[in-house]
């Protein structure tokens, strides 16, 4: 009796298996072919259960290129309470040159056209890219551009569109929604920061971007002109060789800045360069309550999509993390360059430093402590 009993209840597992592996050949053939294998069918299921609304006013980040702007956004990555732009916000289709005057007669067709920025699908096929001296580090960036114009015009045709900042809304929406690998989508979000080197030394540009995010933000830092001028002329002897046309470009960058702190007050800060290096969590500790974020320790390491990543320098870089080589190349100058930056630029920048951020410096027994 016991045989029969285990021959039986064999025959029904051996029936329940092939069962079990007919219905899973049926599913993989299904998943492979037919409407659950299409674009479309994909594309709809995560439009209706995956997207997150993304209406943050925007801390923008932007001063004269060579000043630090590519760290300060990296610092931000993995910050729980942001959202972080990755590459650099070509602003319009005038790339970082111009805000973009939106026709809120257009269709949103012509908006996206305009806002849509063309470098992620180069980022998507070769990885997102950042120069570490001679170096290149690469890491993955999951983005779809076509599902990102979907869940743009996805979000037009849900929102009664009265003013420019239902239109940026819907496109911070679309653009961290199609970042499909994005470590930190999820959770409460307070701000979007961006970068956008050069783009707030144009006086235009600052008051669109009020007019669009009067709750937002600028974040910009001053350098000072001695090393900056040895990191901008050894990233391109081209553009920034020309000693007095480039300390120039410094000089009306420093004003541009002097001019938006003059007009908009709490809602222009402005860091000193050296602080966000040799003092990071003393700086990122000032800076957070300003920004009405809360302190997190992910703001002391520059990374990619939580990933560690190397300075974008002029210089060789060995590793990761915030380094302090920039603060001592002042000494590749010589004594006559730098008697000649202090003349055209020193009284400029102390009257800059005047309205940077003041950070409390943490005492050697607070460090220990954190």
């Amino acid at each position: 009796m016991r045989f029969i009993a285990e021959s039986i209840s064999n025959l029904f597992a051996g029936t329940r298996r092939s069962r079990e592996r007919r219905r899973h050949e049926r599913m993989v053939t299904k998943s492979l072919t037919g409407k659950r294998a299409d674009l479309r069918d994909l594309y709809d299921g995560w439009l209706e259960n995956n997207i997150i609304s993304v209406k943050c006013p925007v801390v923008l980040i932007s001063q004269l290129q060579r000043s630090g702007g590519t760290l300060l956004c990296q610092l931000f990555d993995g910050h729980p309470q942001c959202h972080v732009h990755p590459p650099e916000w070509h602003i319009a289709y005038s790339g970082k040159g111009a805000w973009p005057e939106l026709d809120l007669g257009a269709p949103p067709e012509e908006w996206f056209k305009i806002l849509f920025e063309t470098q992620v699908s180069t980022a998507f096929r070769k990885g997102y890219q950042k120069f570490a001296g001679d170096e290149v580090d690469r890491f993955p960036f999951l983005f779809l551009p076509s599902l990102q114009r979907e869940i743009f015009l996805r979000c037009l045709t849900r929102t009664k569109v009265t003013s420019p900042r239902d239109v940026f809304d819907a496109y911070m929406t679309s653009y961290f929604n199609a970042w499909l690998d994005n470590q930190n989508r999820y959770g409460p979000k307070k701000i979007v920061t961006a970068f956008a080197a050069g783009f707030a030394t144009r006086e235009r540009n600052v008051e669109r971007f009020f007019d669009v995010y009067p709750d937002g933000k600028l974040l910009s830092t001053i350098r000072d002109p001695e090393t900056w001028y040895v990191s901008a002329r050894g990233y391109s002897e081209k553009r920034w060789g020309d000693f007095e046309h480039s300390l120039g470009q410094w000089q009306q960058a420093a004003q541009s800045m002097l001019k938006s702190k003059e007009r908009y007050g709490d809602r222009v800060c402005i860091l000193k360069f050296e602080d966000v290096l040799a003092h990071t969590e003393a700086t990122m500790r000032s800076l957070a309550p300003n920004l009405g974020i809360h302190f997190d320790n992910a703001l002391l390491v520059p990374t990619f999509n939580k990933f560690p990543i190397r300075a974008h320098s002029s210089f060789p870089v060995e590793s990761g993390g915030v380094v302090l080589d920039p603060l001592s190349r002042r000494e590749l100058l010589t004594s006559k360059e730098r008697d000649a930056i202090k003349r055209l630029t020193g009284e400029t920048y102390e009257r800059v430093v005047q309205f940077a951020l003041r950070v409390e410096r943490l005492s050697a027994l607070e460090q220990k402590q954190v």
